[in-house]
């Protein structure tokens, strides 16, 4: 039988095909133009295909790349600037002011850092909410990176625009601009049910519904929020958007730790997704996001990082092994939260959440969407577990290549698509500008 011809043959010691499935030991990945053809074990690949190019990784394991499914990725900017504050403070009297000097050009340099980062972290996908998110589409077409990708809608000016609808005009516009592109998604972005009118909020729901798109929106981050939702509108906050008709499976809602147990059914029923982001819930002192209880409410969880302002890093294992530790300690109860369910989280729940079924695993038919893990370091060794290995013990720097659609972002822990030494040094003059 003659062998196959295929693009990139990649050999490894484990290939993670799916959180819940059994890792295949001595693995073997073919690709071929962009997406996962075969996975298997042994040696046979060889004489199976002919592969222009073998990447060779022993002592590593493959993985499905990560996606991130709430940042603010221009915010790397902010990194270190106003720690240990509560949420409104650092928001209001640190964030807002320094953002209100931020550029198109800003934005652009602050979202390939945050790339950078990404990538360096087996990351391959990831969620926007923002400004001029014109320019963030942009560097996540240069660079490679899966992005979904949404302009912050307020009912104040924001530095992009004067006003909420006009930033919906600019929605209505980048998905025209980006319509059909492959790596590239436009949602819809209100910030939150307090910085948006009603009004502001049913025009964003009705253009999700005109267009099929995505609608990402901040809900019940603290318990603040709860109080001023029920002060203006009588209701909590997640019955607040149900009564705008917001509530359905095209919404990625973010936070969720100030829930109440009906809010929790409530979105269960209307089968909204919901993104965590534990390390930066609790550094702002918000609170724990009850991840448990939405679960069994039937809300799908995804993982997101938040901000590099309010986190400070955009690394998706340290927020899978923080995620799945929270809520053994709460409840007092190891069992709780699996390793392969933190995984989970960020891949193939991930994938679900965006409607994205080729995405979050590597099965053939899947995009070749893949980050290889090095597994020879003394944190890592013995290896009797690949899953937990990820979630438990692995850090970014073990990320040795990323692949995104089949086409390498990093190879060898060097990236391809980005100057990390250039861009190092425009952000640190940016960054003195910004602090002056």
């Amino acid at each position: 039988m003659e062998a196959r011809p295929v693009d990139l043959l990649i050999r490894a010691d484990y290939v993670v095909t799916d959180p819940h499935e059994p890792p295949v030991a001595d693995g073997f990945v073919a690709v071929n133009s962009g997406v996962v053809l075969d996975v298997g074990q042994g040696d046979g690949a060889e004489r199976l295909y002919a592969p222009g190019r073998v990447l060779d990784r022993r002592n590593c394991l493959v993985m499905p790349g990560l996606i991130n499914t709430h940042t603010h990725a221009a915010m790397t900017l902010f990194r270190g600037l106003a720690d240990d504050l509560p949420l409104k403070t650092w928001l209001e009297e640190h964030i807002f002011p320094r953002e209100a000097r931020l550029t198109r050009d800003l934005v652009a340099l602050g979202t390939r850092l945050a790339c950078a980062e990404m990538i360096r972290c087996g990351t391959s996908g990831f969620v926007d909410m923002y400004l001029f998110e014109d320019a963030v589409a942009e560097v996540v077409d240069q660079v490679g990176l899966r992005g979904w990708l949404g302009e912050g809608v307020f009912d104040f000016p924001s530095p992009a625009f004067p006003s909420g609808r006009e930033a919906l005009e600019e929605t209505r516009r980048l998905m025209e601009k980006w319509r059909g592109h492959d790596r590239v998604t436009i949602t819809i972005d209100p910030h939150t049910p307090y910085t948006c009118a009603p009004s502001l909020l049913e025009e964003a729901g009705q253009l999700a519904s005109d267009t099929g798109a995505m609608m990402v929106i901040h809900l019940a981050e603290t318990s603040w929020e709860q109080a001023e939702i029920k002060r203006r509108y009588g209701v909590s906050p997640a019955f607040h958007l149900d009564g705008l008709g917001l509530l359905n499976d095209r919404l990625l809602a973010v936070h969720g730790v100030s829930l109440t147990g009906e809010e929790m059914e409530l979105l269960g029923e209307k089968r909204v997704r919901l993104a965590h982001c534990p390390e930066s819930n609790h550094k702002l002192g918000s609170g724990t996001c009850p991840v448990l209880d939405l679960m069994e409410a039937g809300v799908l969880v995804s993982l997101g990082t938040d901000g590099a302002a309010s986190n400070n890093d955009l690394d998706l294992l340290s927020e899978m092994d923080f995620a799945a530790k929270i809520p053994k300690g709460v409840r007092r109860d190891p069992t709780l939260l699996s390793a392969p369910d933190a995984l989970a989280m960020a891949t193939t729940w991930a994938a679900r959440a965006l409607h994205r079924p080729d995405l979050g695993r590597i099965t053939p038919g899947s995009q070749a969407d893949m980050a290889v893990v090095d597994l020879h370091s003394p944190h890592l060794v013995p290896c009797y577990n690949p899953v937990s290995q990820i979630v438990y013990s692995a850090r970014s720097g073990d990320v040795r290549d990323l692949l995104v659609a089949g086409s390498l972002l990093m190879e060898d822990r060097v990236l391809k698509t980005i100057d990390e030494e250039a861009l190092f040094a425009e952000v640190r003059e940016a960054a003195r500008r910004l602090s002056a």
